[in-house]
């Protein structure tokens, strides 16, 4: 078991892109000891970078460390991935010149699609993720390696109570823009330009209504099938590429 304060990383890109991050301090790297070839090699560099020990061992004890997720025979111990709170999400708004756009994850539970969310999030500029902390995915190994690495990059803030964050948003110039299948205004028509603030809700509910009350506008996006939503991490990757496509062409 890990010790307090520290967790298991699993999975190549995991373990490789939090060596690259620098954000974490590790203990122990694992490999499988038959690993060989160009993955063996990158990891190898970077944990020598890094100045991390490496130790060789069976798949039984790379098994038990990632408790039975697909290790890819590479495992790490490392320190907790650092989140941020509320007051520090507002100060760093606080200090921008440039507009910004931000995640929220309405209480998405679901560690795939949060994890592919985040990747997509930081493949589309966005600068700020959201996430509440009671009933979401919150970021770990599972989140980690569902988005490939790509959590070991982000800025994510871990916060109390949804509605009230938005709200705060509102003071900083923000317009926040909620994904609803009932939504009013359809994605291409919205303008997502300027300091936004994009909501997607949970696999099952969506955004909750007491968080829908709060946004400025709520966009829903056309869908010609009898299936009648998209999964959260389609949804909210298509919303986050028309704010990129919005941002370049302005």
């Amino acid at each position: 078991m890990s010790e307090p304060g520290m967790e298991i990383l699993f999975g190549f890109h995991s373990v490789v892109e939090a060596l690259k991050a620098g954000r974490r301090r590790f203990e122990g790297l694992y490999l499988f000891k038959k690993l060989s070839g160009r993955r063996k090699d990158i990891v190898m560099a970077a944990a020598k970078t890094a100045g991390i020990p490496v130790s060789f061992t069976d798949t039984r004890q790379l098994d038990a460390l990632a408790r039975g997720g697909v290790h890819q025979g590479i495992a790490a111990r490392a320190t907790l991935f650092p989140v941020f709170r509320e007051p520090e999400l507002m100060a760093q708004i606080a200090q921008r010149q440039l507009p910004f756009h931000a995640l929220i994850l309405d209480q998405i539970e679901d560690p795939q699609n949060v994890g592919a969310l985040i990747r997509t999030a930081l493949c589309t500029g966005i600068d700020y993720i959201v996430i509440p902390k009671d009933r979401s995915a919150l970021p770990g190994p599972g989140v980690s390696r569902a988005s490939a690495g790509a959590m070991e990059h982000a800025s994510i803030f871990v916060v109390t109570n949804t509605a009230s964050t938005i709200r705060t948003l509102k003071t900083h110039n923000a317009w926040v823009a909620g994904l609803d299948a009932a939504g009013s205004t359809l994605l291409h028509q919205a303008d997502l330009t300027g300091n936004l603030v994009l909501v997607v809700g949970g696999e099952h509910k969506g955004v909750r209504p007491g968080v829908l009350k709060v946004c400025d506008f709520v966009i829903s996006i056309p869908i010609k099938s009898p299936v009648t939503s998209l999964n959260a991490s389609v949804a909210g990757a298509m919303a986050m590429y028309e704010a990129l496509r919005q941002k370049i062409v302005n």
